[in-house]
This record gives structure tokens, sequence and C-alpha cells, in this order.
């Protein structure tokens, strides 16, 4: 069963920081030293567990008058199933908690039309971050 949790102990972090190690810099090549960065102390974390196992992760950063979603991955073997979809709902939740009522994330291009079948529309032209074409995309969040 897979479930989403916002991140509470040392084991869960540990968990979303070896996936989002294994899908960017395994995977997706990106430098090591560009993943883990500045933020995230601030940041709120999550991860995806299938039952025992790990398989998806992000975080949330709140900027003045909207959250943003970032560093968003599920494990290839697991994309497809909802798991992305059950993540990004938490983190939509988790912002209207906190009253950001607008979500904004830097989509890969590859997956721009993942996050526009959840509502999020392309606010940008197309440019790179750590060597991969993004788009920026926005959605206004309600109850």
């Amino acid at each position: 069963m897979i479930e989403v949790y916002e991140v509470s102990n040392r084991q869960q972090l540990e968990d979303a920081f070896r996936v989002r190690f294994d899908v960017f810099v395994e995977e997706q090549n990106v430098p090591e030293e560009e993943e883990i960065d500045e933020f995230e102390e601030e940041a709120v974390h999550f991860v995806v567990y299938d039952g025992e196992q790990a398989i998806g992760a992000s975080r949330l950063r709140l900027e003045e008058d909207y959250a943003k979603a970032e560093r968003v991955c599920i494990y290839s073997s697991f994309r497809g199933t909802g798991s992305g979809r059950l993540l990004m709902q938490a983190m939509e939740y988790k912002a209207l908690e906190m009253e950001k009522p607008v979500m904004k994330l830097n989509a890969q291009k590859y997956a721009s039309g993942f996050y526009q079948s959840l509502g999020y529309e392309v606010t940008s032209g197309e440019f790179m971050d750590a060597g991969i074409p993004h788009v920026e995309m926005k959605k206004s969040l309600s109850w």
C-alpha cells in the first residue's frame, strides 16, 4: 500500500534523501553537490513508502506569497502508479494548511504533462537547471 508521510524523524529524512540521490544523481546525472542545498533545514520534507520501501520524496518551501514544491521524485519502477499524484496532493494540502493558496514548481520539461494533469499551468519559457530542461509551473489551490 502506497502512503505519503510528512517527514517526522531521522529515518524518514534519510529515506527521502536516499531516494532523491538515487533518482537525481544516479538516474539523471545531476551533480551530487547540487542535490543537497542550503534550503534543506527550512523545508518541509515528504517521503512515499510502498510498504516498508521508500519509493519517492519531495520537499516544500514557503516563499512570501506561495509554496514551492521541490525535489519531487519517484523511483522509475513506481512511476505511473499514482504515487506521484498522492505526493503532490500531500504537499498541496500542507501548503493550504500553512495558508499558501498558490503552489509553484520548476518541472523537468518531460514531466510537465504530469503536472498539467494535476491542474498546473506553465508560466515560463524553457530553461536549464542541472543540465536538464525545465519550465516553471503554477497552480491556485483551494480546499
